[in-house]
C-alpha cells in the first residue's frame, strides 16, 4: 500500500491499532492550518482521533470534515457557536462515554503538544486507570516571558487548593482524564467551560481523590509568520482565573478537614 497524502501531508500505510478504550480529544477554535498538521501528527501516534470544532469560522471545520472522509480513525464534531474550550472537552467527553471509551487525553490544536509523547501518556494510563495523567510543560526560548511567570502564579494557587497534591502544572492541557470522573465533575458545576477548564478540572478530580501521574513534555510556540496562533487575552482570561481561584479557595475551606485528614492517612 502507497502513502498517501492529506491536507499535504503524508502518512504512511502503518497506523496504530484503534483503542476501544483510549482516545485522542483535540478542542479546537479557529487554529488556522496548523490543526492539519496535528490532527495528522496525532493519527499517526494513536486511533481514533476526535476533533471537537468549537464554532470555528476560518473553514477548518470543513478541511476537517474532508478529512474525516479519508481517515477512518478521525471523527469530527462541529459546534454551531463559540462555547469555550472546556465545553468543547464536554461535548466529546458526553459522546466518549456514551459510547463507552473510558479515558482521553487532551491535545490542543495549535501543534504546542508532543504528538509523539501520545503512547508514552496512553501507557501510563493504562497502567495505572483510576489517575489524570498530567504533563508538565518544558518550555523552549520562543515561550512568552509573562505566559511563564503568570502560570508560576497559578501554580502557587492550586499546590494551596489542593495541598500540594502533586499537581505538575495547572494549565498545561496535555492530559489524560478518566472519562467518568471527569464528567461527574464538569456536569456538577457550571464552570470550567473556558480557559479556566485545565486547572478547575485537575483542582476538583484531586478532592475526589483521582491520583495524579506528572511526566514532563516540550511545549513549542510558534510565532505568527510560523502559523501560531493565540486566543490568549490577558486581561479577560486573567480575570478569569482569578475568579476561578477564589472559586476553588473558598470551596477549600469547607473541604479542609476532610483533606488533611486524607493528607495524614
Amino acid at each position: 500500500m502507497a502513502a498517501r497524502t492529506v491536507a499535504g501531508v503524508g502518512i504512511g500505510p502503518v497506523m496504530p491499532t484503534p483503542s476501544h478504550t483510549h482516545l485522542v480529544l483535540i478542542p479546537s477554535y479557529n487554529p488556522g492550518p496548523k490543526v492539519y498538521d496535528t490532527v495528522m501528527e496525532a493519527l499517526r501516534s494513536w486511533l481514533p482521533v476526535w476533533v471537537v470544532v468549537d464554532g470555528s469560522r476560518d473553514g477548518t471545520a470543513e478541511g476537517l470534515l474532508d478529512m474525516m472522509k479519508e481517515h477512518p480513525g478521525l471523527s469530527v464534531i462541529v459546534l454551531p457557536d463559540n462555547r469555550g474550550k472546556g465545553a468543547a472537552v464536554l461535548a466529546g467527553l458526553g459522546a466518549a462515554r456514551q459510547q463507552g471509551y473510558t479515558h482521553l487525553l487532551c491535545l490542543d490544536s495549535d501543534g504546542q503538544h508532543p504528538t509523539d509523547l501520545i503512547p508514552e501518556f496512553m501507557q501510563a494510563s493504562r497502567a495505572h486507570p483510576e489517575a489524570m495523567v498530567l504533563g508538565v510543560p518544558l518550555f523552549d526560548s520562543g515561550a512568552p516571558r509573562a505566559r511563564v511567570y503568570g502560570r508560576r502564579l497559578s501554580n502557587l494557587c492550586v499546590d494551596l487548593e489542593t495541598m500540594g497534591r502533586h499537581i505538575g502544572d495547572s494549565l498545561f492541557g496535555f492530559r489524560v482524564y478518566p472519562v467518568e470522573p471527569l464528567y461527574q465533575v464538569m456536569t456538577r458545576h457550571r464552570a470550567m467551560r473556558r480557559f479556566d477548564f485545565d486547572p478547575e478540572a485537575a483542582v476538583r478530580l484531586v478532592w475526589q481523590g483521582v491520583p495524579t501521574i506528572n511526566i514532563p513534555a516540550p511545549v513549542r510556540y510558534f510565532t505568527k509568520s510560523e502559523g501560531g496562533i493565540s486566543h490568549f487575552r490577558y486581561a479577560r482570561d486573567n480575570v478569569l482565573l482569578t475568579k476561578m481561584h477564589l472559586r476553588l479557595l473558598a470551596g477549600l475551606l469547607w473541604r479542609l478537614p476532610r483533606l488533611i485528614k486524607k493528607a495524614w492517612s
